[in-house]
C-alpha cells in the first residue's frame, strides 16, 4: 500500500469539512504530518497513509465516527477533484461511470483485484451491481463508504428517480447504522461478501450533462496529462524526478544525494535507470526542459527567473540549453506580458513600486 496516493484536493476538502464541524486545522495538519505547501496544488499527490491518518484525526477531533459518510454526503466530488468535474460533464450516467473508471486513480489510488479498475459492473440473479474491488476493504471501510455515498448523493441532485436500489457492505454494522439508512434511503446490509450497490438497470442511458460538452473535452485532456504524470511516478525515472523537482532551483542536484534519498547506491540508481533506457543526466536535462517550458509558456516567470528556477546560475547558459532543447530563444515562447515584466525587472530604471505591480 506504500506506493498508493491520493490527490491533495481530496485531503484539502476533508480538512475544510472537518474544520467546519469543529476540528482545529493546525491539529489536523499536525496529526496527518501535512504542511500548508502540501495542499497548494489540488492535483499534487499525497501518500495514501497520510489520507488515512487525516481521516482518523478528523473523526476524532470532530467526535464523529461517521465522518466519512457525512463528508461524502455534503461535499460533491466535483468540489475536490477533476474526476468529479468530468463526470458532471458527461452526457449520460453510463459515460460518467466509464470516465470514473478511466480517471478514478487521480482522486485516490487503491489496491484492486488484478490491478484493474476499482469498480466493476456485474449481473447477479438478473440484477445489476456495481462492486468495489478493493483488496482488504475492511482495513479502511471509510473508502467504500465515502465512494458509495458520493455516487448516491451526487446524482440524486439531478436524476428524476432513485438510481441505487440497495447497498451492501462487508464490514459489520456499526453503532451509527441509522445514518446509513438516512443517507442511502434504500436497504443497507452489513457483513456481506462484498461491497456493492444494486443499480437501476436503466441507469446507463439517464442524462447528466451538467456542464457543456466543450468543458468535457478540456477536462479530459487535462486529466490525461495528470494520469500520465501519475504513471511516470511509478517508474524509477519518475521517482528521480520527484526528488529533483524541489531541488532544481538550488543547483544541488548531484546523483549521490538523489540516490540516497531513494535508498539506492549511486551504481544501483544508474543500473535501474538503464533498465528504463535512461541515464541520470538525461532525466535531469529533460526535467529542466519540461519545467522551463512550463514556467515560460505558462506565464509564470521571466527568462531570468526561469533560469534560476531550473538550476542555471547564468541566464546565458540557460539560453544555450534552451536553444539546444527547442531550437528557439527562451523569449520566443514567452507571452508578451511576462517578457515585458522580465525586462522591467532587470532594468536600471525600475522602481520598487514597478517591480510589484
Amino acid at each position: 500500500m506504500s506506493n498508493l496516493t491520493t490527490s491533495a484536493g481530496v485531503a484539502a476538502g476533508l480538512i475544510a469539512f472537518a474544520v467546519q464541524r469543529g476540528a482545529d486545522r493546525a491539529a489536523l495538519m499536525a496529526r496527518a504530518g501535512l504542511r500548508p505547501v502540501d495542499l497548494e496544488d489540488p492535483d499534487a499527490r499525497l501518500a495514501f497513509e497520510t489520507y488515512m491518518a487525516l481521516m482518523r484525526a478528523a473523526q476524532d477531533l470532530c467526535d464523529d465516527p461517521a465522518l466519512a459518510l457525512h463528508f461524502g454526503e455534503a461535499v460533491d466530488l466535483a468540489e475536490v477533484s477533476i474526476v468529479g468535474l468530468i463526470m458532471n460533464a458527461s452526457a449520460t450516467m453510463g459515460e460518467a461511470f466509464a470516465q470514473m473508471q478511466r480517471f478514478g486513480r487521480l482522486t485516490l489510488e487503491t489496491e484492486g483485484l488484478n490491478d484493474g479498475p476499482r469498480f466493476a459492473l456485474t449481473a447477479r440473479v438478473g440484477q445489476l451491481w456495481m462492486v468495489d474491488t478493493r483488496v482488504d476493504p475492511d482495513a479502511f471501510p471509510e473508502l467504500s463508504e465515502g465512494a458509495f455515498v458520493r455516487l448516491v448523493c451526487g446524482p440524486r441532485r439531478f436524476l428524476p428517480e432513485p438510481h441505487v436500489l440497495e447497498v451492501q457492505f462487508s464490514h459489520p454494522a456499526p453503532a451509527w447504522r441509522a445514518e446509513y439508512d438516512r443517507i442511502f434511503q434504500c436497504p443497507v446490509s452489513f457483513s456481506s461478501g462484498w461491497n456493492a450497490m444494486r443499480l437501476d438497470p436503466r441507469i446507463a442511458t439517464w442524462p447528466v450533462a451538467l456542464q457543456p460538452r466543450y468543458v468535457f473535452g478540456v477536462l479530459t485532456q487535462r486529466a490525461d496529462g495528470l494520469l500520465q504524470d501519475l504513471e511516470d511516478r511509478k517508474t524509477v525515472r519518475g521517482r528521480v524526478e520527484a526528488v529533483l523537482l524541489p531541488l532544481l532551483h538550488t543547483g544541488e542536484v548531484g546523483v549521490e544525494a538523489v540516490a540516497r534519498a531513494l535508498g539506492f547506491s549511486r551504481q544501483t540508481l544508474f543500473r535501474k535507470l538503464k533498465t528504463e533506457d535512461a541515464t541520470y543526466e538525461q532525466v535531469l536535462d529533460a526535467l529542466r526542459h519540461r519545467m522551463a517550458l512550463r514556467y515560460l509558456a505558462g506565464a509564470r516567470a521571466s527568462v531570468n527567473e526561469t533560469a534560476y528556477l531550473v538550476g542555471f546560475s547564468e541566464a546565458a547558459a540557460f539560453s544555450r540549453a534552451f536553444k539546444r532543447w527547442t531550437g528557439k530563444n527562451p523569449r520566443e515562447v514567452q507571452p508578451t506580458k511576462v517578457a515585458a515584466a522580465g525586462d522591467l525587472l532587470h532594468s536600471d530604471r525600475a522602481t520598487p513600486k514597478e517591480l510589484t505591480t
